[in-house]
């Protein structure tokens, strides 16, 4: 064990202090979260590093790499990182943490002999050190973000390297954080280093403490994927035949819708479809325990709403609401043309990345600050469009509607414009392993 520096000690202890009191407050909120997405219970003991036998025994048994991720988009980068550490060293074993219950799900879908699936510990001392004490990480690879200050000082006083793969930080997350670099600077000093997508995004890491020799642009992982024409395609265009839409039917995919979003996208579309009479709409919320009450409002509408559930299934329907999760990029692939939630009537924005790999055009609201690099990316190379309230929304995508040869070519421009980024997840599995670049 080797012991903190100065610097951490101060801000450890006030984090210690501060945060049981702020999670008591939040505890209510979490507990109906966590009964809304269902199926908590399972596993709910890794949360506080306490393991069945069989799970104990196997996480004894080996050396592992320990990927820390949060949800669905998270996991999918973990999992292309996995790839790329597997490609690199065939013996490597993993485990594959996730803080929700569908990011655990599709971790769990990927378990393997060398892949182990687990929910990520609470930050609390006892949590953090029982997984440390039973699994013995190699090493520590967070995912985009939650540098958690129990954890990191953890691994740094039993001398496990911790770094931050495709880290993503909002112009608002780094103004938050420089103003508070006193206590949060000295957590980020002791990740052995940041890989980040975009040489923009370096000043912000360093005004947050990360010393820029530590800093590696590697390009990012999100949008080092292959296309999604393959994949699932055939299948989900089976299921939309069964509704009678046919191989040329146009489809607007909104993705992570928020609240709000949903009802005004049907009210446009009611619009879009006196025009262009064969458009149908595929809406995906963001939380798909909102189904229920989204189904009522579109069909109060007049809207002939189906669930993804209950698809194939004959019969009439123009709209089919997602109660699924983790199939949105194979919809977008089907997309005509493809709307980015969060953004228009909520502030953070969405991942644009899925439509724009899938050669789909993409429009959003102004709300992108999470996204902001991409997303001005995309609208300078012309293959996403930042409209500002309904009435801009209802004009561009009424346009590529009606213009198939610039929506195709808007599409096409959205797909070049993430090649650079190829190659982000190999690069990056390499300087995990320490190997050369």
């Amino acid at each position: 064990m080797r012991k903190l520096p100065w610097s951490v000690l101060l801000p450890l202890f006030v984090y210690r202090l501060v945060v049981p009191w702020f999670a008591l407050l939040m505890l209510p909120g979490l507990v109906l979260r966590l009964h809304r997405r269902g199926n908590w219970r399972s596993k709910f003991g890794q949360r506080f590093g306490r393991f069945e036998a069989g799970d104990a025994e196997r996480l004894r048994s080996r050396r592992w790499t320990w990927i820390q991720s949060i949800s669905v988009g998270e996991t999918h980068v973990a999992l292309r990182l996995i790839k790329a550490l597997q490609e690199r060293d065939p013996g490597i074993s993993v485990v594959l943490s996730v803080t929700t219950s569908t990011g655990y799900a599709m971790a769990e879908a990927a378990e393997s002999e060398r892949l182990f699936p687990m929910y990520n510990p609470v930050d609390a001392v006892g949590s953090v050190e029982r997984v440390l004490e039973v699994m013995r990480p190699e090493r520590l690879v967070l995912v985009e973000g939650g540098v958690w200050p129990n954890l990191v000082a953890a691994c740094y006083r039993r001398r496990i390297p911790v770094v931050l793969a495709n880290g993503r930080l909002s112009p608002r997350s780094a103004r938050r954080y420089a103003r508070a670099r006193f206590l949060t600077g000295p957590f980020f000093e002791l990740l052995e280093w940041v890989g980040v997508s975009d040489p923009e995004e370096v000043p912000r890491w360093e005004r947050v403490g990360i010393p820029r020799e530590r800093i590696f642009v590697m390009g990012s992982i999100k949008f080092d994927q292959d296309g999604v024409r393959g994949g699932r395609l055939e299948e989900f265009g089976q299921l939309i035949s069964s509704l009678g839409w046919g191989a040329g039917t146009p489809l607007l995919v909104a993705g992570s819708t928020h609240d709000g979003e949903e009802v005004l996208l049907g009210q446009l579309f009611l619009r879009w479809r006196s025009s262009h009479p064969g458009l149908r709409l595929v809406i995906a919320p963001r939380h798909v325990e909102r189904v229920p009450s989204l189904r009522q409002a579109l069909e109060a509408m007049g809207l002939r709403v189906i669930l993804r559930s209950a698809l194939p299934a004959s019969g009439e329907a123009e709209v089919v609401l997602l109660d699924s999760t983790g199939e949105l990029r194979d919809w977008y692939a089907l997309a005509a043309v493809a709307f980015v939630g969060k953004s228009l009537l909520a502030h953070g924005g969405q991942n644009p990345v899925e439509p724009a790999l899938a050669g789909k055009p993409v429009v959003f609201g102004p709300y992108m600050e999470n996204f902001e690099i991409i997303a001005r990316h995309l609208c300078a190379a012309g293959g996403a469009f930042e409209v500002r309230d309904s009435e801009e929304l209802w004009e561009v995508v009424e346009r590529l509607l009606g213009d198939p040869e610039f929506c195709e070519r808007s599409g096409a421009q959205a797909a070049a414009a993430l090649a650079s980024h190829q190659g982000a997840a190999s690069r990056t599995a390499a300087l995990i392993l320490r190997e050369s670049l």
